[in-house]
């Protein structure tokens, strides 16, 4: 540290290092300078000197009217100068000539300088210790007064005021420096406000839960524009604060709170707070500490989840209700507002919206459309079969789910069964969440879940649909199947008894009995192997351009004859003429099985329209309507079960085995599309079709089928 130290007044090169601080225990250049020149006042001496100790050496700390061959002294050993006496004995040192007197070193820096004069008193810190010398010098030879030294011993004492001083600042910023660092080094977040509500401080991760780079300092402002709510989720007002709660004179523990600002992930927090108290009980302030327990209270919260989905599973008697269950005992435990439950038909190879969750505070909208594989959340976990997680669903595009609800993360989760998908869980939270392994896990462990009951509901519909169906076939075999067949056995018994004259009289009507007989058993059967094929996936459904608007002209042209006979107005009304992608026999059969079905159930002066429309550029819609006898209103939800035919179609006893419609929906779901009884209006029954223009099924060879060379 030998660099020079200019004197006051010497402009801009003192001012470059007014600033800086010096070792420890010292006092800055300024301060110094001031009281050097104070000191050579009191003494009437021309030039006052600060010196203070570093290591073996004198520095000078700072001066007045200082000689320039001085300034090049600046950091000497303690040994070479008369300060080194005055540290050495501990006593002032007064000479009056230096010249005559002994005790002068030989090549003492004030020889340098033409110095004659000097006294000089030691510089004590609080405890005692000599830090320093404050002396005055004058280049004639001199006797001090004893007012010219007692203006030294006073300067040299009011240096031990600045030392004292500048000690207790360095130990004040020790310790703060080591508050800073415990208070850095906490896993805890740390808040203290002053009497006055005032924040007087917060540790980084306080800062980093609030949300904000600077707080501000009024309390009640910082907590008002929080996102703070309490342990059940409500909202938690400015005065419920913890820190304002312990500075109105409550102490607390373990009181929870989760803060949910925007864009970050939902953090819970349990506070530790109590007021801060003077030695005479004057309120001083207060402080709060909180501990992140997101994850601890997220475990409690799956096993939480596990056990409501148990319960709920355990208790529904339909996958509508396990659904809607499932959904809100997750949701509610984990505080997401909107989740929904889609169900995959495998035949149409399409998602159905089969049950949904809203919070209360949430105003959800019916379900989205049918999503296709691969598109927005629920279509990609279907198409990948693995979950899939976006960070901001809200912005996604083709997001369709929920609209208005600013979604910020969206969660899907594939139900599997077997190596294939059954459905798809979807959820959405309107704050960030956090892609934890253990959530995928827990959610995904409740999917298999799902898909367990799912599989068992499906086994236990399909034994009673299996005992419903050998019922039915045994009502078909004992009716539709027995009567045409009894008839044909009577009308061939009475052939081969009857007598030769009998026989030519009656053969002709009996052998057309016989036939028309057979043809109905031959229909029912051709029908029950037809939709068996269907169903199984072994009928080969043609992928080829369909002109939709031709086939319905087609059908109508075979129909017309059944129309004329019996008395039925038939209007085709076609405001499209789409062309499809699919089967055209296989379509022309079901429009041609609606008209027809049409036509049986109406009466003379009834009318049936046939419409072609193309309400999208991807779809098209084929509606039949008739304004016959119509359905019973609690009998519609049956029309497409098997072998079902209405009590006005029995009492009417108008033909048929009750497989057509069902035979058409096979039909309609291997092209993707789907076929629908619409809303009754009381007037009129109406059935559409919808089809998409752009798809078509695989075809796919029977099993065991031979290859062709």
């Amino acid at each position: 540290m030998g660099e020079e130290h200019p004197a006051e007044g010497d402009g801009d090169a003192g001012a470059s290092v007014q600033q800086m601080e010096l070792t420890a225990g010292a006092m800055s250049w300024e301060a110094a300078n001031k009281l050097a020149a104070v000191t050579a006042r009191a003494a009437g001496a021309p030039t006052a000197l600060i010196h203070l100790t570093d290591g073996d050496h004198l520095r000078l700390a700072g001066g007045a009217g200082l000689p320039d061959g001085w300034k090049r002294i600046g950091h000497v050993p303690v040994s070479s100068g008369l300060a080194g006496i005055i540290l050495g004995s501990g006593e002032p040192l007064i000479v009056t000539d230096t010249a005559a007197d002994v005790r002068v070193p030989a090549g003492a820096p004030i020889s340098a300088v033409a110095g004659r004069a000097y006294a000089g008193f030691p510089i004590r810190d609080p405890q005692g210790t000599l830090v320093g010398v404050c002396a005055v010098l004058d280049y004639q030879v001199r006797q001090w007064t004893d007012e010219e030294l007692a203006g030294v011993r006073e300067g040299a004492q009011a240096c031990t005021a600045f030392v004292a001083e500048q000690q207790a600042r360095q130990q004040a910023d020790q310790q703060r420096r080591f508050l800073d660092a415990l208070l850095a080094s906490l896993q805890a977040g740390v808040t203290a406000c002053d009497a006055q509500g005032r924040l007087v401080l917060a540790n980084d991760l306080a800062v980093q839960w609030a949300g904000e780079s600077s707080p501000p300092a009024d309390l009640k402002q910082w907590a008002a524009r929080q996102h703070l709510a309490d342990a059940e989720g409500r909202p938690l007002p400015a005065h419920a604060v913890p820190l304002l709660r312990a500075l109105a004179g409550e102490q607390l523990r373990d009181v929870e709170i989760t803060v949910r600002n925007p864009g970050q992930r939902r953090t819970v927090l349990r506070t530790d707070a109590q007021p801060i108290t003077g030695a005479d009980g004057e309120r001083l302030g207060a402080v709060v500490v909180a501990q992140d327990v997101t994850d601890q209270r997220r475990a409690a919260r799956f096993r939480d989840v596990e056990f409501a989905v148990a319960e709920a599973l355990a208790h529904a008697s339909s996958v509508q209700q396990a659904g809607s269950r499932v959904l809100e005992a997750i949701c509610s435990t984990l505080h997401w507002p909107y989740a929904e439950l889609w169900l995959v038909d495998e035949q149409a190879q399409a998602l159905m919206p089969s049950a949904h969750y809203a919070a209360d505070h949430v105003e959800a909208g019916e379900l989205s459309p049918q999503p296709q594989p691969g598109d927005m959340l629920t279509g990609a976990a279907w198409r990948t079969g693995k979950p899939i997680w976006i960070g901001d669903i809200d912005a996604a595009p083709g997001n369709s789910a929920a609209p208005g609800l600013h979604l910020r993360t969206g969660l899907a989760i594939p139900v599997p069964s077997g190596g294939r998908v059954l459905a798809v869980l979807s959820f959405f939270a309107d704050v960030v969440e956090d892609p934890a392994d253990s959530l995928i896990a827990l959610l995904s462990g409740t999917a298999a879940h799902v898909g367990e009951f799912l599989e068992r509901r499906r086994a236990e519909e399909l034994a009673l649909a299996l005992a419903r169906t050998k019922d039915e076939y045994l009502v078909l075999v004992g009716h539709e199947l027995r009567t045409p067949l009894t008839s044909i056995s009577g009308c061939a018994d009475f052939l081969l008894t009857a007598e030769p004259a009998v026989l030519l009289a009656d053969a002709p009507e009996l052998l057309e009995i016989i036939a028309r007989n057979s043809r109905t058993v031959l229909h029912i059967v051709d029908e029950l192997l037809d939709l068996t094929g269907l169903d199984s996936g072994h009928t080969i459904i043609a992928c080829e351009p369909v002109d939709l608007a031709a086939a319905v002209r087609s059908a109508a042209a075979t129909a017309a004859p059944a129309a004329e006979s019996a008395g039925v107005e038939m209007g085709l009304q076609l405001a499209a003429e789409p062309v499809v992608i699919g089967d055209h026999g296989r379509l022309q059969q079901v429009i041609g099985h609606l008209i027809a079905n049409a036509i049986a159930h109406s009466q003379t002066g009834d009318q049936v329209s046939v419409t072609v429309t193309q309400p999208a550029p991807t779809v098209a819609e084929v509606t039949v309507t008739d304004t016959g006898i119509g359905i019973p209103a609690e009998e519609r939800h049956r029309l497409f079960s098997r072998f079902y035919r209405s009590s006005r179609t029995r009492e009417r006893r108008i033909p048929g085995a009750g497989l057509g419609l069902v035979l058409s929906r096979a039909i309609i779901e291997r092209h993707h599309g789907t076929i629908q009884l619409n809303p009754d209006t009381g007037a009129a029954t109406s059935v559409t079709v919808r089809l998409p223009t752009d798809r078509c099924e695989p075809q796919r060879p029977s099993p065991g089928a031979g290859t062709t060379l």
